[in-house]
């Protein structure tokens, strides 16, 4: 059980932990492999969506070449884009990426058993990829069985270590079993990696604030997160809750977000 304070402003910001307006690319399920292209993304249950690639994607995709990276690789933008590409090189058939398209919106649509039995026929014949161990997963956190779900994001996350997708749906889900500190920990992991990963900046400042009490962790991750999406305003909401209940934390927001 979480153990919070439930004033109006708590309630909120639970309920808002799993939204956010940016946007996100997604899964990008191509013929070389399933990729993540993040520039700002959305908090939350941080759903995999695959999407269709484009066609000059889909034509370099289908010509072979040398340079394919043999396992799993990240890199990071450094041509002014914030953000960075996960690329996991795929085995799986034309059958396999229709069921994981087709158990993705089934988990869109709240079908989560379905979904469920679709991604296991996935996860059987292509192991070795993350999204579909991450979507199933969240599928499973759906139907309250957080043990197979831990095991998914546990996969997930030894095939690609502090996976940030990952990292912040299994965060959610310790910090929702009142597993305070593991859940600090895989954030502040993933961070150290992806620190332009914003949903998970959010959820550790909610941690913070709420559950570890930790004013200036909370402070500093709601300010890095308000920085770099000032569109929620949530975020200047939730700081100046903050800033009521904790009047000595106007001292630590001299830079960052105005709070009106």
């Amino acid at each position: 059980m979480e153990n919070a304070p439930k004033n109006d402003a708590t309630r909120e910001r639970e309920q808002g932990t799993c939204s956010c307006m940016a946007t996100i690319a997604g899964y990008l399920l191509l013929a070389i492999g399933l990729s993540l292209l993040v520039g700002c993304a959305t908090a939350g249950k941080a759903k995999v969506e695959p999407a269709e690639p484009t066609p000059a994607a889909a034509a370099a995709a289908a010509e072979p070449s040398p340079s394919l990276p043999a396992g799993p690789s990240v890199v990071h933008f450094t041509d002014g884009r914030e953000g960075f590409l996960i690329t996991e090189p795929s085995g799986m058939d034309a059958q396999l990426r229709a069921d994981f398209d087709q158990a993705s919106a089934m988990i869109k649509e709240a079908k989560f058993d379905k979904a469920i039995e679709l991604l296991e026929k996935v996860i059987a014949q292509s192991p070795e990829m993350t999204a579909p161990h991450i979507n199933l997963a969240i599928a499973y956190r759906q139907i309250n069985k957080p043990e197979q779900a831990e095991q998914h994001l546990k996969k997930a996350l030894e095939l690609i270590p502090v996976h940030p997708v990952a990292s912040n749906e299994y965060g959610l889900m310790l910090r929702k079993a009142g597993r305070f500190a593991e859940s600090r920990l895989i954030y502040e992991k993933s961070l150290a990696a992806f620190p332009e990963y914003h949903p998970i900046h959010k959820n550790l400042a909610i941690l913070c604030d709420l559950y570890l009490k930790d004013l200036a962790c909370a402070v500093e991750h709601y300010e890095i997160y308000g920085q770099a999406m000032p569109k929620d305003q949530q975020v200047k909401l939730w700081l100046a809750d903050l800033q009521t209940r904790r009047p000595t934390a106007s001292a630590g927001m001299g830079n960052g977000l105005s709070v009106h």
